[in-house]
């Protein structure tokens, strides 16, 4: 879908009524497989207006729903599932303020704890009986009553989460992965209680190999304990590593929502008192000493320093402040004392959205995930079948009894879609993760697809591949002329100014020159310049139009200047006095250090850069050529409104479109294009229109993000291609008997955590 879709989406839903449609998650408990989240989703979804997302990877279910529906019907009914619910709890603040806490972290350690205790139970119970069964030589006699005694214990209490699952689940009618690993570890141990009470597998100095190959065998008077024991241990050991990897997971939203501090020193009375920070509110000023966390979002009323802003925005060079910057909360300040009022707190931070953008990506679905949930939703009822048909077609087929029980187990075995479950939401935890880490945020599933297909990026001039702020670069002056006179008096009049234009010039004066005098009689011309009287000097500063209509000509030399500043895309002001021109100023939106290898990146991910600026053409073509850009690829003067109409244009000419943006203006064009990247350094109206944030508004961020997303998708379609694959190619194997039980086993505890630890390779991405 794409993100102008989603605009038009959003119009039609402005029209409806507000309170028609609410949204809550819940946490999830219970759930041991993709079945599972397809399960509830579906129960769900059959409450009137009710739409349900749920993710079996972070445990929850994001659910829309209408005005008559209560959020205790909607845990009511998850219970009805067999699973658990939980309505989310509102946390003060004292850290973040950031939705969600870490609050789930406690369920989670139980649950591995848990795992944890009955996996080592089954070791030590599980590892003689497999001993025995596979090695002849140490079957003493009864060593196979000495088995079932190690085995009884880990069927039924280690195996016990699969066990009641299965149960739940078949009181509600429903079949799920725990299903299939009930149904074989049972039948395993129901078919070795037969054959030691009623068959001759009890009889003293009964000896039988065990084969650990692929291979077809009748199993005549064996007992399966070994199988039983072996696939419980080893699936016990896959969901283990499976809490504890999906933990690992989402770790770095963890990270961030751990980053704000406890406390804070408030200035009340002209005396600093520490109160908790969930206490503070805008507007109060707070101290910030050298190496603590800034507590808050805020602007530095007081005190210069630089701060570390790496845990945010991935960016290591710390960011120098001073009196009227802004600040964000959990950066840390490197230098001095700072004194910082407040702006926002608690869930309005920039912390607390980030987290939040996370925590909405990694709760939503791909459409990869979706049809991996559909395929999960009818295999389980699929694999029943296809077991019970290995076994009618072995026995219908004259092979023995015990052939057909062992492929029929080994079928139930294999196919649990347990990795299929996990494919896609454990490589989107990890890389929404890895991404808010380097201050690169993903809305929502979503992007992924749209970043493979992207093959234009367009590109804001002001703001994206420059600073957006005017700086002063050279001052020429006439033969005769004092450069710091001119820079004196042409800095003067501009300070009654608050042009960008003006406020560059005026600011460069007080930099290199201190104070600077006050104009008198001072005016504006209207997108010409200004002047004034500075001295007992009639100044004015502005352009060429300006001069002319104050009889002012330009010597030769500064003609050349003025000519050699447009030339490369910069502003030039001139500037004179009593009568004459004295002087031209150079004033430029610089280009950004990282501009250039930022488009070299672009090019190399096969994307084509396009400039697209409302600035003059010039301009915009020496901007263009400083940062790598194609001539062709230059589309300048566009108004604001004239934006969407050109990303429009692209697209019709087949394009796949990604626009990167800053601004207001830049809002309609990001919500238009297939992908949207806004700099964090811009409006939040823009921030809102886009895909991807780029916390650090640095254009390199853009290039890290679509490698970050296309690295992402080709991790879900490689857990992908393994899981379904896996399964695909197994289960042939198992019915035809040439798979032994314990090894189908043990192959799909590894194929779980195969996906888990691939996915976890995205946390290396630099």
């Amino acid at each position: 879908m794409t993100a102008g879709s989603r605009a038009s989406e959003g119009v039609e839903a402005a029209g409806q009524d507000p309170a028609a449609e609410h949204e809550i998650e819940l946490a999830i408990s219970g759930m041991t497989c993709a079945s599972c989240a397809n399960r509830i989703e579906r129960k769900l979804g059959k409450l009137d207006g009710v739409a349900a997302s749920v993710n079996y990877a972070t445990e929850k279910a994001r659910v829309s729903y209408p005005e008559g529906v209560s959020p205790d019907r909607l845990v009511e009914t998850v219970e009805a599932a067999g699973y658990g619910a939980v309505l989310p709890v509102r946390e003060t603040p004292d850290t973040t303020g950031a939705p969600g806490g870490s609050a789930s972290a406690e369920p989670v350690d139980r649950e591995a704890e848990s795992l944890r205790q009955r996996l080592i139970g089954a070791i030590l119970l599980s590892v003689p009986v497999i001993v025995l069964a596979m090695v002849p030589p140490l079957q003493f006699d009864n060593w196979q009553w000495a088995s079932l005694a190690l085995a009884a214990p880990v069927v039924v209490w280690a195996a016990w989460p699969f066990h009641r699952s299965a149960l739940v689940n078949l009181r509600h009618g429903a079949a799920t992965m725990d299903t299939l690993v009930s149904m074989g570890v049972s039948a395993a141990f129901a078919w070795s209680l037969y054959a030691l009470f009623f068959g001759g597998a009890g009889m003293p100095g009964m000896t039988h190999a065990f084969e650990f190959t692929i291979q077809r065998g009748d199993g005549s008077t064996n007992i399966y304990l070994e199988v039983a024991a072996g696939v419980t241990m080893f699936l016990l050991a896959g969901r283990y590593f499976e809490a504890r990897a999906k933990r690992r997971a989402g770790a770095a939203l963890r990270a961030l929502l751990d980053l704000g501090v406890k406390d804070v020193g408030v200035l009340r009375d002209g005396r600093e008192e520490r109160i908790p920070v969930d206490h503070l509110g805008v507007g109060d000023r707070f101290v910030v000493r050298p190496g603590e966390k800034i507590a808050t979002d805020g602007v530095v009323v007081d005190g210069v320093s630089a701060v570390d802003a790496s845990m945010l925005t991935g960016e290591s060079v710390p960011v120098e402040v001073t009196e009227g910057d802004t600040v964000v909360g959990a950066t840390v300040n490197q230098g001095g004392r700072l004194v910082v009022e407040a702006t926002r707190v608690g869930g309005d931070t920039r912390l607390a959205q980030m987290a939040k953008l996370v925590e909405d990506a990694q709760a939503g679905k791909a459409e990869v995930q979706r049809l991996a949930d559909r395929i999960s939703g009818v295999f389980v009822p699929i694999v029943i079948v296809l077991a019970v048909g290995t076994l009618i077609g072995w026995l219908a087929t004259g092979g023995a009894v015990e052939a057909a029980f062992t492929a029929a187990v080994a079928v139930l075995i294999i196919a649990c879609p347990c990795a299929l479950g996990l494919a896609t939401p454990t490589a989107l935890l990890v890389g929404t993760g890895r991404g808010a880490q380097l201050g690169i945020l993903i809305k929502g599933p979503e992007v992924l697809e749209s970043t493979r297909r992207v093959d234009t990026v367009v590109l804001d001039k002001t703001g994206t591949i420059t600073t957006g702020t005017m700086t002063l670069g050279a001052v020429h002056v006439a033969e005769g002329t004092d450069r710091v006179e001119a820079l004196r008096l042409a800095g003067a009049v501009e300070n009654a100014s608050q042009h960008p234009i003006a406020r560059a010039i005026a600011d460069a004066a007080e930099r290199e020159l201190g104070d600077v005098p006050e104009a008198g009689d001072f005016a504006t011309t209207n997108g010409l310049g200004v002047h004034g009287v500075v001295d007992g000097h009639a100044v004015v500063v502005g352009r060429e139009a300006l001069a002319r209509e104050w009889s002012l000509t330009l010597p030769d030399e500064l003609v050349a200047a003025k000519e050699a500043a447009e030339r490369n895309g910069s502003t030039a002001v001139i500037a004179g006095w009593d009568g004459e021109a004295r002087a031209v100023l150079v004033v430029s939106d610089e280009v950004k250090a990282t501009s250039a290898e930022a488009v070299r990146r672009m090019r190399s991910l096969g994307l084509r850069p396009v400039l697209l600026t409302g600035d003059n053409d010039a301009v915009a073509r020496a901007v263009a050529t400083q940062v790598g850009i194609e001539p062709a690829d230059v589309i300048a003067e566009v108004l604001p409104e004239d934006k969407v109409a050109v990303v429009e244009r692209l697209q019709s000419e087949g394009r796949v479109v990604a626009m990167v943006g800053d601004g207001v203006n830049d809002a309609a064009a990001l919500a238009c294009a297939d992908l949207g990247l806004a700099m964090g350094t811009g409006t939040d109206v823009a921030i809102e229109a886009g895909d991807l944030t780029l916390v650090r508004g640095d254009l390199t961020a853009a290039a890290d993000a679509i490698r970050l997303s296309r690295r992402t998708l080709r991790t879900i379609q490689g857990n992908l291609f393994w899981a379904f694959g896996y399964n695909v190619a197994a289960l042939p194997l198992a019915a035809a008997g040439l798979l032994n039980p314990m090894l189908a086993g043990a192959a799909m505890a590894l194929s779980s955590v195969f996906v888990v630890t691939n996915s976890l390779r995205l946390r290396r991405f630099s």
